[in-house]
């Protein structure tokens, strides 16, 4: 299958109002990031707040991003879980609304073994027919995947295309690029998406995007084009942004952050609470630094 996206892929927040979900706030994001140039929208995440929706908001947020985006950019739909049939069915869904691609992260708390995560893509790749990325997030799931493991899932599943690596070990990066050359491959760290482009990477998927959605598609687009020395400054010209976006578990910042530049509201479901003060003056201070707000 060929590759679902190639640059910034935005993590999508989920913006609510009243506990319910803002389809206004997210009309106004979904516009913002198609301006910008973003190169995809990936919708029900970890930043969209997925653990906290229901099966029917998840539903009803994927169909109106899909229908509001209109092909003008591909949208993958999170989809992932720990109950491999439940899995399925939320990825049978998707793909019948139309979505672009699938983003599944590992299973967490149950965990599985390596021969576990075969056999679980395994049986999800037999039951949908759209392209899949498989999500790594060790920190969140407690499961790694490891590179040889990710290549006996792409010799076995043909619709598993890419991986987005959020492990933080570049080590691990480099040899799952070396075993997979076939596998596209997306930060999943906003500090280490230039590391990944120069092993091969397709690009990132991104949380700060919500903030500085041009930004992080022209660092991918520099890197693409040859201009070595724009990326490398776009890099580092976005950290603070990024220290800033994980001062406190995601996506308590990025709301928090997209508030103060009146994108949406910061509201948020538990168990995610509000940031502390000090971190929130964090996150004005870098916001105010980089220009985003006065």
């Amino acid at each position: 299958m060929s590759t679902v996206f190639k640059g910034s892929g935005v993590a999508l927040v989920t913006p609510f109002t009243n506990g319910e979900v803002d389809y206004t706030a997210l009309t106004r994001l979904i516009e913002l990031q198609i301006i910008s140039g973003t190169d995809a929208i990936i919708v029900c995440g970890t930043t969209g707040e997925a653990a906290t929706m229901t099966a029917e908001e998840r539903l009803e947020v994927i169909r109106f991003v899909v229908e509001r985006v209109n092909r003008r950019l591909p949208v993958i739909a999170g989809t992932g879980g720990n109950n491999t049939v439940a899995v399925i069915e939320a990825s049978r869904t998707a793909e019948a609304l139309g979505v672009d691609g699938l983003l599944i992260v590992t299973p967490f708390y149950n965990k599985t073994t390596q021969r576990g995560l075969v056999a679980h893509f395994g049986a999800i790749c037999e039951q949908v027919h759209i392209p899949i990325i498989v999500y790594n997030v060790p920190s969140r799931t407690g499961l790694n995947v490891l590179p040889a493991t990710m290549k006996e899932i792409v010799d076995t599943c043909e619709n598993v295309v890419g991986i987005k690596e959020a492990s933080g070990n570049i080590e691990q990066i480099v040899n799952l690029a070396a075993m997979c050359p076939g596998l596209d491959i997306y930060s999943g760290n906003d500090d280490h998406i230039l590391p990944v482009l120069s092993v091969g990477g397709k690009g990132v998927i991104s949380t700060i995007a919500n903030v500085v959605p041009s930004e992080v598609h022209n660092l991918c687009m520099a890197f693409f084009a040859g201009k070595l020395d724009i990326a490398r400054k776009l890099q580092f010209s976005l950290l603070p942004i990024w220290r800033a976006a994980f001062c406190e578990t995601n996506p308590i910042p990025i709301k928090t952050m997209m508030s103060m530049m009146d994108l949406c509201s910061p509201e948020l479901r538990l168990p995610l609470i509000p940031p502390s003060r000090e971190n929130e003056e964090k996150m004005r201070k870098a916001l105010r630094d980089f220009g985003l707000i006065s």
